[in-house]
């Protein structure tokens, strides 16, 4: 069993990045900025804006924080703006959940697509769709990467992506399926809806589980050598549990996510990879 580890996959990567930072900061006398928009005191939302934060240190890149305990829609949608027209900020994120009241997609909306190193912008997932360049979101992308890393190619295989939100599922499953390394998938969408998820899955030569319920996919959903990866992170009375039934599928399973440690440093790495990315298009690299 091949156990993909992202936060050691996420560190190499770290390292690229910081390394080519170096070299174009001294290039073009400034780092890459990246403002990071945090509203209210969501306990989850600091711990993964500190993690940020400390990516970026590690990168080089310029982290640019703006913590508000509260803001009205205006207030918000004035940063953005400002964030937009600064010309030392290449990266914004908007660290979602938004509190109660303020309409996420219009702030979404809002940012400059060259500068949504999320990839959430309409005009990015539009991109993303028709297999064009531009920012795609952090944890899909993230992924594909550490399949890549692991010389894991789902070419011509069988994949089912488990969930269907726009953050995850429905742009991983295009990711899988379009043209392209480490893609040419022929994917199945599942959902809460599919008559019978197992029959799905246990045809599935690669699973991809993030519907967000502690080891929802269990040994019998899952066939021999299948790669299985799992984006859920859930808190349960025994501590953080993926989706995916881990003790169960190891030695089942020719490769396979750990929860903590997979696909969490890859998303935080990818955010550096798409920031680094909007500073060599902001300065012509």
């Amino acid at each position: 069993m091949i156990l993909l580890d992202g936060k050691e996959t996420a560190a190499t990567i770290r390292a690229e990045i910081r390394e080519e930072v170096d070299q174009l900061t001294a290039k073009y006398g400034r780092k890459p900025g990246l403002a990071v928009v945090l509203v209210g005191e969501d306990p989850a939302s600091q711990v993964y804006v500190r993690n940020k934060e400390r990516a970026c240190e590690d990168c080089g890149i310029r982290s640019i924080p703006h913590r508000l305990e509260t803001a009205s829609q205006l207030e918000l949608e004035g940063l953005i703006n400002e964030l937009n027209k600064d010309v030392a900020v290449d990266g914004i994120l908007v660290q979602l959940p938004l509190p109660k009241g303020l309409d996420s997609q219009k702030i979404l909306d809002m940012i400059d697509p060259n500068k949504d190193v999320d990839g959430f912008h309409p005009v990015n997932v539009g991109k993303m769709s028709l297999g064009l360049p531009g920012f795609k979101p952090c944890t899909p992308a993230g992924v594909i990467n550490l399949l890549k890393r692991y010389g894991l190619d789902p070419a011509c295989k069988k994949a089912v992506v488990i969930g269907r939100s726009n953050i995850v599922g429905k742009p991983l499953a295009m990711m899988l399926s379009q043209s392209g390394p480490c893609a040419n998938a022929t994917v199945t969408l599942c959902h809460s809806r599919t008559p019978d998820l197992k029959a799905e899955c246990l045809e599935a030569d690669y699973i991809f589980a993030a519907i967000g319920k502690p080891k929802f996919v269990t040994a019998d959903m899952v066939k021999e050598g299948a790669v299985v990866v799992d984006v859920g992170i859930n808190r349960t009375d025994e501590g953080l549990a993926g989706d995916c039934d881990f003790e169960a599928l190891k030695d089942k399973v020719h490769a396979i996510t750990p929860v903590p440690g997979g696909v969490g440093p890859m998303t935080i790495a990818q955010l550096m990879v798409n920031t680094l990315e909007a500073f060599k298009l902001h300065v012509g690299a």
